[in-house]
C-alpha cells in the first residue's frame, strides 16, 4: 500500500507526463499546418494528391515571353525547362520579378498545370536563385 506522500509524487508525475504529451501533440498539428513544401513543375507533375491539399511554393524559371497582365492580375508560366506550370497572381509582383528570372510562388495547385499564387518572393538579389531551384534546375539540365 502507497502511503499519501507516494501518491501525490505519482500524481503530480502522470499529470506532468499527461500535460506534455498534449503539448507536444499540439505543436505538431500546429507545424504541420504552417509547413510549405517547396515542388519544381517537374516533381508537381509526379506528384501525390498531398500537394493539391496543402498550400506549396512552386520554384523554377520565369518563361521568356510568358508574363501577361491584366488590371490587377499577372499570369505567367513558371519551368524548369522540362515541365511548365500557369501560374495566376493577383497583386503587385516584386521589383525584381522578370522574364526568365528565377521565381518562387505560394498558393495552391489547382490541378498539374494550373497553380493559383497568393505571394510571389522577392529576390534579394538578381544574381541571387535559392539552392532548391539551382539544384533542380542542374538535374533537368542532365
Amino acid at each position: 500500500m502507497l502511503n499519501i506522500k507516494t501518491k501525490n509524487r505519482l500524481l503530480i508525475f502522470l499529470s506532468i507526463f499527461v500535460l506534455s504529451i498534449i503539448l507536444t501533440i499540439f505543436l505538431f498539428k500546429t507545424l504541420r499546418n504552417n509547413v510549405l513544401y517547396f515542388y519544381s513543375p517537374s516533381e508537381v507533375s509526379k506528384s501525390d494528391e498531398n500537394a493539391f491539399k496543402n498550400n506549396i511554393r512552386l520554384g523554377g524559371m520565369v518563361k521568356p515571353g510568358s508574363v501577361k497582365t491584366d488590371n490587377n492580375e499577372i499570369k505567367f508560366i513558371v519551368t524548369d525547362y522540362k515541365k511548365e506550370i500557369i501560374v495566376i497572381y493577383q497583386g503587385t509582383v516584386p521589383a525584381l520579378f522578370a522574364e526568365g528570372k528565377g521565381v518562387v510562388a505560394e498558393g495552391k495547385l489547382q490541378d498539374k498545370k494550373f497553380f493559383l499564387a497568393k505571394r510571389i518572393l522577392a529576390k534579394h538579389d538578381e544574381n541571387y536563385m535559392p539552392p532548391e531551384i539551382k539544384e533542380s534546375l542542374k538535374q533537368n539540365a542532365r
